[in-house]
């Protein structure tokens, strides 16, 4: 579902002409197969989150190549990116990333919108996906009126609105409690069981990385390690 071969990532910092080359990410090599969650594990800075948004086309590769879904994206113009991204991506959030002005249901409803779905299959579709993240009675509250971990679940509703292969998630549970985030997880693993869907999650917590199939340890911008499901990884993550 997602492959990178040897991308290397660079940022240039400073003044056009004076610029400060930063290398992040050197000859990244990974493959993500259909049905895995795989977690990206690695300290503040490691790259995790460049490796994420290069993924998800918000930044292109110094060098190297992307392929999603069997499609050499790495070259895309932005426009075609941003319609592959509404039909092939979908997307978690740490901050939920939710418009304060419009309903769960309106929040949830948007990849709809985008993509000129008619309001009675939207109104099915969003009432559908709301009941099955467990979400479906506060479909007319606001963000503001919900608590992180339904906001969350309102996100979550929103990611798989267009039946997504993939979905990408930055520090899905940084802003929940523990309870919360027991049951975003094991949403997560049932969405993977029932739909298939493949997760590409980025994390610097143990139990959220001990979710996943396989575990990616990234390191000051280099992937060394995998490991299988489960047991402790406090002391890789660090």
């Amino acid at each position: 579902m997602i492959q990178l071969n040897r991308v290397n990532h660079q940022f240039a910092i400073g003044k056009k002409g004076k610029e400060r080359i930063v290398p992040v990410l050197h000859d990244i090599d990974l493959h993500v197969k259909q049905g895995e969650i795989v977690a990206i594990v690695g300290r503040s800075g490691s790259g995790k989150s460049t490796l994420l948004n290069l993924m998800s086309g918000y930044i292109r590769p110094t060098s190297g190549e992307i392929l999603v879904n069997g499609q050499n994206v790495t070259k895309l113009s932005e426009g075609d990116w941003a319609n592959f991204r509404l039909s092939h991506l979908g997307f978690m959030f740490q901050s939920f990333q939710l418009i304060p002005s419009m309903t769960a249901f309106e929040n949830a409803e948007l990849p709809l919108v985008l993509q000129g779905v008619g309001i009675s299959k939207r109104k099915q579709r969003v009432m559908e996906l709301l009941e099955q993240v467990g979400i479906a009675e506060y479909a007319g509250h606001y963000p503001g009126e919900l608590s992180g971990g339904q906001q969350q679940r309102v996100s979550v509703a929103r990611s798989l609105m267009l039946d997504p292969p993939i979905v990408l998630a930055d520090e899905p549970t940084g802003s929940l409690d523990s309870d919360n985030e027991r049951q975003l997880l094991a949403l997560i693993r049932t969405l993977n069981e029932e739909r298939g869907t493949t997760f590409v999650l980025i994390t610097h917590d143990d139990q959220v990385a001990s979710t996943a199939h396989r575990i990616l340890k990234l390191k000051d911008g280099h992937l060394l390690h995998a490991y299988a499901k489960g047991g402790s990884l406090a002391h890789e993550i660090q």
